[in-house]
């Protein structure tokens, strides 16, 4: 049985039209919804053996609000993470070291939000799933238990919903 953990970055500016989407900073919501979603993670006791998180500033500014709730956790900035394609990112954790149980994926949608919908691809439909299938919005938080024994093994279906936080739940 492994874990992963899925967060999209918080909300972020788009006031600047000259700026690169790769550097686009947290707006003032973003700012307030990161600590909020930390404060959710701290409560949940969440612990994953390593972070793998965008190169994009907004995730990275994101990550800085859950760092002292994540102290000594692993991270890895990687620019395959800074993707809106779910095959990038099944690709990526296919890769990871059966070692790892628990992996925190911080990064961007539509590539979370597919990347979850076909991981519990023929699961039980819960209110939370509904909920996700309608919107993954940004600092949203999903936890899947994933029935495999290998990250080699992740499959379409092989993952349940084991939660899923949205800063609005918590306000």
């Amino acid at each position: 049985m492994k874990q992963l953990y899925l967060m999209r970055h918080a909300k972020s500016e788009w006031d600047d039209p000259e700026l690169d989407d790769h550097d686009r900073p947290l707006s003032v919501r973003g700012e307030r919804a990161a600590p909020l979603m930390a404060d959710h993670l701290k409560g949940r006791a969440v612990q994953p053996g390593l972070i793998l998180c965008s190169t994009a500033r907004r995730t990275r500014d994101t990550l800085g609000f859950l760092a002292p709730v994540l102290d000594g956790v692993p991270v890895l900035f990687e620019r395959q993470v800074y993707t809106f394609n779910p095959d990038s990112l099944f690709d990526r954790l296919r890769l990871l070291d059966d070692g790892l149980k628990t992996v925190l994926v911080v990064g961007h949608n539509p590539a979370l939000q597919d990347l979850i919908l076909m991981l519990t691809e023929g699961q039980a439909v819960t209110a939370a799933r509904k909920a996700l299938e309608d919107k993954f919005p940004t600092a949203a938080y999903a936890e899947l238990d994933l029935d495999i024994g290998s990250w080699r093994d992740l499959a379409t279906g092989c993952g349940r919903l084991a939660h899923f936080m949205r800063p609005r739940d918590l306000a």
